[in-house]
């Protein structure tokens, strides 16, 4: 191949669409085991590659030359064959000290804990102490000299300001895990997680949640990108033209995700989005009566609601994983916070909020059968689905206008299409 990424798992890289828009070339994603990375790096037959996951570390014995960051910081990401010999550079540094920029994060004095010993860890030291913290440490399952264990972390060094995960917990398909309970910082300031797939860890959210400034992969991912296609090419690619790249990779692995209470119009709405953004178009409750052959209504009356409510969350776990769809949720969905944080993880939640007075109360729907159950649902759940929100859509006029307004919102305006 001429340019790609080795790596032992490559189903959640988004690398092969980030290189094709940043310079256009063809770029492959090679998956490798142990055994035969030795071969692959002895034959160089390439021109340039980025190394992910667990090889950053191990590749450093076949090269010929060693950038300097990348020597100190112990880890490559980036090797470029230049007459059959091999240069190793370290981009990774590159994209989180934008990611940092970007965010407005400032580490000038702060306590800094490092999550992981892998190669990324390394240089997310490496970043940090040349921001000029006043400490960092790094944190590691094990017992092992220059780290520290997780339960030192949050007993000893729960002071941290910063926390930067650079282990893969919480990375697709294990979208429900999270590395470290950020309840024992209470001094927090900011987390980083370099992660981006899915778009929003657990780890990013519960800071979030917390008011916290919170960043995710997904920049410093499009970043390092940047600083390895300039190696590959020897052209500089113009920060306009990351930025774009940037949204459009976001835009097009972000979900569209419809809340709120029965007929508030989610299905109708999430079917003319779907259409015009040629999204593929998905209601939970649908896929509940695919899946079982029963509708909600009839494994409510015969199952009871928490059973409903817990094949509710299977869906909607699954479906939160896919990337740039539409997703419109039953009515009681936000109410489990576990599916709140499913939903965000890709994706950004619209409440359809539509007065009381013009929602319907229906028989089929035994939660809301009259007006009266209705008015009670509706008062019990209006602050939950406020909460989960990223943006409210008042839902008393045209659809046509909601629809739109959505869709404004989803595409950034300017960038939309």
């Amino acid at each position: 191949m001429k340019y790609g990424l080795i790596g032992g798992k490559l189903v959640h890289s988004f690398s092969k669409e980030i290189h094709s828009r940043l310079c256009g070339y063809e770029y492959e994603l090679k998956e490798l085991s142990k055994k035969d990375l030795p071969d692959f790096l002895k034959n160089r037959d390439f021109s340039g590659i980025n190394v992910t996951i667990p090889y950053k570390t191990t590749v450093i014995g076949y090269l010929d030359e060693i950038d300097d960051a990348a020597r100190q910081i112990g880890a490559v990401n980036t090797i470029v064959n230049r007459n059959g010999k091999l240069y190793g550079y370290n981009t990774d540094a590159f994209g989180l000290l934008y990611l940092i920029k970007k965010n407005g994060i400032g580490f000038d004095g702060k306590r800094v804990l490092i999550l992981g010993s892998g190669g990324t860890s390394k240089t997310a030291e490496f970043v940090a102490k040349n921001l000029k913290v006043l400490s960092v440490m790094r944190v590691s399952r094990k017992q092992k000299e220059g780290f520290i264990t997780y339960a030192e972390a949050e007993n000893l060094y729960n002071d941290a300001d910063i926390i930067i995960n650079t282990t893969p917990c919480g990375m697709f398909p294990d979208t429900e895990n999270t590395p470290i309970d950020l309840r024992k910082f209470q001094n927090l300031c900011a987390v980083i997680d370099v992660i981006y797939n899915p778009l929003k860890t657990r780890l990013i959210l519960g800071a979030e949640k917390r008011g916290l400034t919170a960043a995710g992969g997904l920049y410093m991912l499009v970043m390092q990108a940047v600083g390895a296609a300039e190696l590959f090419t020897g052209e500089k690619v113009s920060l306009d033209k990351v930025n774009d790249v940037y949204r459009a990779i976001k835009r097009e692995k972000q979900n569209i995700v419809l809340i709120g209470m029965p007929s508030s119009g989610k299905t109708t709405i999430g079917k003319e989005l779907s259409n015009k953004l040629g999204m593929p178009f998905f209601d939970s409750d649908e896929v509940i009566k695919n899946k079982t052959g029963r509708t909600p209504a009839e494994i409510i009356r015969s199952d009871g609601e928490p059973a409903f409510r817990k094949l509710e969350s299977e869906v909607i776990s699954e479906l939160s994983k896919s990337n740039h769809i539409v997703i419109a949720t039953g009515g009681g969905a936000p109410t489990v916070y576990d599916n709140v944080l499913s939903l965000k993880s890709n994706g950004r939640v619209y409440f359809i909020d539509r007065p009381y007075h013009l929602l319907e109360a229906t028989p089929d729907r035994p939660l809301s059968s009259s007006k009266e159950a209705l008015r009670s649902l509706y008062e019990s759940r209006i602050d939950v689905y406020r909460a989960a929100a990223d943006v409210r859509v008042n839902n008393d006029c045209d659809i046509e206008y909601v629809e739109n307004y959505i869709r404004k919102d989803f595409c950034y305006e300017d960038t939309c299409d």
